[in-house]
């Protein structure tokens, strides 16, 4: 049986990593380290192993029975018959980061049986902590979190993804909303929108799921709920960790709406 106090001593187990982490990261924030891409458009860099290291370390000691996947940690299936399994992204936004941007945060989830209890965010140039335990609510640096309860899309304001945005990916919805506003990490931004400083958060591409899974939780906690583009439930700790084709993440009364209109665009551009 899972308690608060149980999890609450994860929660804490998290932050302190995750801070740590960040204290690592600033290290080498506008400083000099190493840059290689993985994939096409696709960077990493010293900062991203050494606090990718740092967090398998740290959380492994503490818990290891639990599993394990990062985004910068070559996966293990072990993880698949782990009820529970850390979600980590130890540098979300490390493009943000190369050009001294400063939307990129630590992502660290803790997962059980697929579903996301305990979520923590940190951007260790804002010193924004972004925290959420299932059932307990979210808090920005201590204080609750409420997800915006705007039901007009035309008084909205979205966050969307730079690369899409240069893409030309966004020109459809050039007049849905009030404003499109392109920030970096996607973690950043689920942090953002459950905060309510914007209304709702989109990809129209898939993403891992370290990007996504300790915002996911903030978000729930704050009001919110996160779908694919069609309208699907997201679950972690899959075999496969890729969610497709994108995501909609906005105040739960909406969501229906919200799902409607990408879905429409989607059916009228192809």
């Amino acid at each position: 049986m899972v308690t608060f106090r149980t999890m609450n001593k994860e929660l804490k187990s998290a932050i302190e990593a995750a801070k740590e982490a960040g204290s690592i990261i600033m290290k080498y924030y506008k400083s000099k380290y190493e840059i290689r891409d993985k994939s096409y458009h696709n960077p990493v860099t010293t900062a991203d192993h050494a606090a990718d290291t740092f967090l398998k370390n740290k959380l492994k000691e503490l818990y290891p029975n639990y599993g394990w996947l990062s985004e910068e940690t070559v996966d293990s299936k072990v993880r698949l018959s782990k009820k529970r399994a850390w979600v980590v992204d130890p540098l979300d936004g490390t493009k943000e980061f190369i050009e001294g941007v400063p939307h990129f945060v630590v992502s660290v989830a803790l997962v059980e049986n697929g579903e996301p209890i305990i979520g923590v965010l940190y951007n260790p140039a804002s010193k924004e902590l972004f925290t959420a335990v299932k059932g307990q609510g979210a808090f920005l640096n201590g204080e609750r979190l409420s997800c915006s309860t705007e039901k007009d899309f035309k008084n909205m304001v979205i966050l969307n993804s730079r690369s899409e945005t240069r893409n030309g990916l966004w020109k459809p919805y050039s007049t849905d909303f009030k404003e499109q506003r392109a920030i970096g990490s996607v973690a950043y931004k689920l942090g953002l929108t459950s905060a309510a400083k914007a209304d709702i958060f989109a990809s129209l591409r898939p993403k891992n799921e370290w990007d996504i899974c300790a915002g996911h939780c903030i978000l729930r906690e704050a009001g919110g709920e996160m779908v694919n583009l069609e309208g699907k439930p997201i679950t972690y700790n899959n075999e496969k960790t890729l969610i497709t084709p994108g995501l909609i993440a906005s105040n739960a009364e909406i969501l229906d709406d919200s799902i409607n209109l990408f879905m429409q665009k989607k059916n009228n551009y192809e």
